[in-house]
């Protein structure tokens, strides 16, 4: 990181910031085709380590919901036979 002691004054970023390799937008097109960024807590963010593993967490969520209670508008979910 380069460090420029005679940086300008007014410059509001702190040193340590370094914005050499940027890319301005990188993320853009994604967020305009609807990605959902959700922060997680700490102690589950321990958990679940990337977008895969909370995906995964929440489509079976969403099963066992469906399989304790029948939303309008959708079939009702199959259950096992004992």
């Amino acid at each position: 990181m380069n460090h420029d002691a005679s940086s300008d004054p007014n410059d509001d970023i702190a040193p340590e910031y370094d914005f050499t390799d940027a890319v301005q937008g990188k993320h853009h097109a994604a967020y305009r085709q609807g990605t959902n960024v959700v922060r997680l807590d700490p102690d589950v963010a321990k958990v679940f380590r990337d977008s895969e593993a909370v995906n995964q967490a929440l489509r079976l969520l969403l099963n066992l919901a469906r399989e304790q209670v029948h939303v309008p508008g959708e079939a009702p979910a199959a259950r096992p036979h004992p």
